[in-house]
């Protein structure tokens, strides 16, 4: 995998709006090829929403707000452009509650990741080309959970499933994740497993990662950039290590140790 030298994302004063709350406000952020950064912030402070923007799930305010991906631009002046379907193409989505289908196997599941380069009359039909279905059962076990194949997605646990997606995400060829609240569904120990196999590819396959968290110690823990919104606002964009507990009680108020999953554990 090479991953592309361009910027992962690149956000410009964008603003979204929804009825008379800004869930964006004039937000502007740049994430690098291979970089892994949290989104943090109080619940409605334009994290999900920023994150779907980037992937053109949710369109931008009309206006001067761009937002490219990969070099290619995916939004401006509130209209989605051609290119984001190209743009998915090499993101990664991973969400809270999985997007798999319940009834298929895991490694149909998987699959699917495939379709993007592959006729779709494979997807119907269930015709996978050799190569690709090595493929997914090499990302299977990469994420631990190969043996659960043939079992029907929605029989599994929400870690399983949540390391599913990321094998998905794999057999994609996905040069970037971008993942929403992917841990909050889940235990602490499945949700380490789940971060720590982002942060594997990051480091290992050169994967940019950007994942929003509701859990500030993961942040902290698992991203060397953090960036903070309130109010739809950036308030905080820098180094992990920066989020002391004054900077902390400025973008969650004082109490903030509510944030810590470690805290609640």
């Amino acid at each position: 995998m090479n991953p592309s030298t361009a910027a992962v994302a690149s956000v410009r004063d964008v603003s979204k709006t929804y009825g008379a709350r800004k869930a964006l406000d004039g937000v502007s952020v740049e994430v690098a090829a291979g970089e892994m950064v949290a989104l943090i912030g109080p619940s409605g402070s334009g994290k999900s929403t920023l994150l779907r923007s980037i992937t053109g799930l949710h369109p931008i305010d009309p206006g001067i707000g761009t937002i490219q991906v990969f070099g290619e631009t995916v939004q401006q002046n509130g209209r989605i452009t051609g290119a984001v379907r190209k743009a998915r193409g090499k993101l990664g989505m991973i969400f809270q509650q999985f997007n798999l289908v319940g009834r298929l196997s895991l490694f149909s599941n998987v699959m699917l990741g495939a379709l993007g380069r592959l006729p779709g009359w494979r997807g119907v039909f269930g015709v996978w080309p050799r190569a690709d279905k090595e493929r997914a059962m090499a990302a299977l076990h990469r994420v631990g959970v190969s043996d659960y194949a043939a079992q029907r997605a929605n029989t599994l646990s929400g870690g399983q499933q949540q390391r599913g997606a990321i094998a998905r995400a794999i057999v994609q060829g996905a040069q970037a994740i971008l993942a929403d609240e992917p841990v909050a569904s889940l235990d602490p120990v499945s949700a380490r497993k789940v971060m720590e196999l982002l942060v594997e590819l990051n480091k290992r396959d050169g994967m940019g990662v950007i994942v929003t968290l509701h859990q500030v110690d993961y942040a902290i823990r698992y991203c060397n950039r953090v960036i903070a919104l309130q109010k739809g606002k950036v308030v905080y964009d820098g180094p992990s290590t920066g989020l002391d507990s004054k900077r902390l009680i400025e973008i969650y108020g004082p109490e903030y140790e509510d944030a810590f999953w470690e805290a609640k554990a």
